[in-house]
């Protein structure tokens, strides 16, 4: 098993478990990082940033420091590596600490340059690889190594004792920095104000997603933060909240290993991601469980994001492994609490998507479709989101009711002025009501999907149907036009990348407006319109091949 302290293994097993956990390989790939990362790193003493990072826009940040004080800590200790006890690592560790010591506020908070000043969270992110490296090096007996990184953590645990959060996942960063500090540096006000937090709970829901929804980004930050405190703290019940998560991921995950983000409330949202940053919870669990679907997936992402210092700090992540199992491929699953219908039938992914304006999308293989939306222009507020969901004998029915009122004068007349007009509006009486009921229908069919899209009420309204495709495939059967807009004009269209295809149609095409007013903008990359008019009742085919 790989040592906590060095992560080397034990004679009689060392090659069966470097081949198991492919230590060598992630050694290697550790060792050019940490070239890279010398080679980076300011060390001209007049810069404002010596022994820090630059980044690409010139900041010298906590974040790129803290990194490379874990990686060099790691590399150092690692008996396998070509840096293992290499004194340039302990000098390029103590100028990055004394960076840290020298942007640090007096009451021990940092700033992340780009947004947030002062701030105890980022404290609390900068301090997670900086007491891993302090973890190893007490591992270790390092004594120097440890001097070098206690001022700076120290300090920082001052602020992260009583300063506040902006969003709910900093809660959960800040305990399990806490955790970290308390594991080296024992202090009973560290638990407490760590208790603070999980008094309140941890904020998941029924369908295993955390209040921001971040499936790449900050589902994947709780997770390790709530695993790190289950394991400083000898808390195993933490664990729990990490296995509802991480076994939602497995409904969301797409079959090229990317995720469905479409439904964070974070800066992802609609973004191409993987689930590359849950690497360290879904390798634990793997084997804290034996669970071989976190395996599968854990698995795909080792070569490029498996972590060294991980691996040395925590010895669970090299224990016995269980058999592979690849995560669910066939299936459909609604998620209430989330809105989301999710469907896999092997290569072909899809989501439906209750209160949003791209409310499917499907997917097989790498040929894409990543929303479908519609707009009427009505009263520009005629983006279809629907409020509603159901579902009848197979088919997920979307709805939408909108008004427009027309208004009459004040009865009382009173005087109408620049500031009081919105106020005032809601007392008029109205009359000339225009109403729109918008309905989709979509369901399963033997080779894809069927979406019936509908809109009644006022008569005569342009809409316009937008299906918005993932670059690179090509794109047959529709009449192009400017900006990257196709229209289907006749017959059906297709959009194929490598050797699978999404058929769609049949066409719609009654006028080229396009850019509804009071509409989202269109998306960038190219789309194709099937376009109509009130009363619209069309029905497309989407056939996977």
């Amino acid at each position: 098993m790989i040592s906590a302290v060095t992560g080397a293994a034990a004679p009689a097993e060392q090659s069966t478990r470097q081949s198991a956990s492919g230590l060598d390989a992630i050694v290697a790939n550790h060792d050019g990082r940490v070239e890279s990362t010398l080679a980076a790193q300011q060390i001209e003493r007049a810069s404002p940033g010596y022994g820090g990072f630059a980044s690409p826009v010139g900041l010298f940040t906590a974040g790129a420091a803290a990194g490379a004080i874990q990686a060099y800590t790691a590399a150092y200790l690692q008996p396998l590596s070509r840096f293992h006890q290499n004194a340039l690592l302990v000098e390029r560790i103590r100028l990055a600490a004394q960076f840290l010591e020298h942007i640090q506020h007096p009451d021990g908070s940092i700033d992340l340059l780009e947004t947030n000043f002062d701030s105890t969270p980022d404290t609390a992110f900068v301090v997670q690889p900086v007491c891993s490296a302090a973890c190893l090096a007490d591992r270790a007996q390092q004594h120097v190594l440890v001097g070098l990184l206690a001022p700076f953590l120290k300090r920082a645990a001052g602020i992260l004792t009583v300063g506040g959060i902006h969003t709910p996942n900093h809660r959960w960063v800040v305990s399990s920095a806490l955790a970290q500090i308390n594991e080296i540096f024992p202090d009973s006000r560290y638990v407490r104000r760590i208790d603070q937090w999980l008094a309140e709970g941890i904020d998941i829901d029924v369908d295993g997603q955390y209040t921001e929804r971040s499936t790449s980004v900050y589902n994947a930050v709780v997770d390790r933060a709530l695993v790190v405190a289950a394991v400083k703290l000898s808390r195993p019940h933490l664990l729990d909240p990490v296995r509802r998560n991480l076994q939602s991921m497995m409904y969301l995950l797409h079959p090229n290993y990317e995720v469905v983000t479409e439904i964070s409330h974070r800066q992802d949202r609609a973004q191409i991601a993987t689930m590359n940053r849950y690497w360290f919870p879904l390798r634990y669990l793997a084997t804290k469980d034996q669970q071989g679907q976190y395996l599968a997936v854990a698995n795909h992402f080792t070569p490029a994001y498996a972590s060294l210092a991980d691996l040395m700090e925590y010895p669970e992540l090299s224990g016995p492994l269980p058999a592979v199992a690849e995560p669910p491929s066939d299936f459909e699953k609604e998620m209430r609490a989330l809105g989301v219908v999710r469907y896999r039938r092997g290569a072909v992914s899809a989501t439906i998507m209750n209160n949003d304006a791209s409310f499917f999308s499907v997917r097989n293989g790498n040929s894409m479709i990543e929303a479908v939306r519609f707009a009427t222009a009505f009263f520009g507020k005629g983006q279809f989101i629907s409020g509603k969901h159901s579902n009848s004998e197979g088919r997920w029915l979307l709805e939408q009711h909108l008004e427009a009122p027309y208004y009459q004068p004040l009865a009382p007349p009173r005087r109408v002025t620049p500031e009081n007009w919105n106020a005032l509006r809601a007392e008029r009486a109205t009359s000339q009501v225009c109403q729109l009921e918008q309905r989709c229908e979509i369901s399963e069919t033997r080779t894809g999907f069927k979406l019936r899209m509908r809109s009644d009420g006022t008569a005569g309204v342009p809409g316009a149907l937008e299906i918005h495709l993932r670059e690179g495939g090509n794109l047959a059967g529709c009449e192009p036009s400017a900006g990257g807009i196709s229209f289907l004009t006749s017959g059906f269209a297709s959009w194929r990348v490598g050797d699978r295809q999404i058929r769609f149609g049949p066409a719609l095409h009654e006028h080229r407006y396009v850019e509804i007013r009071g509409a989202l903008p269109r998306q960038p990359g190219p789309s194709v319109y099937l376009t109509g008019f009130t009363p619209f009742d069309h029905t497309i085919e989407f056939e996977c091949s």
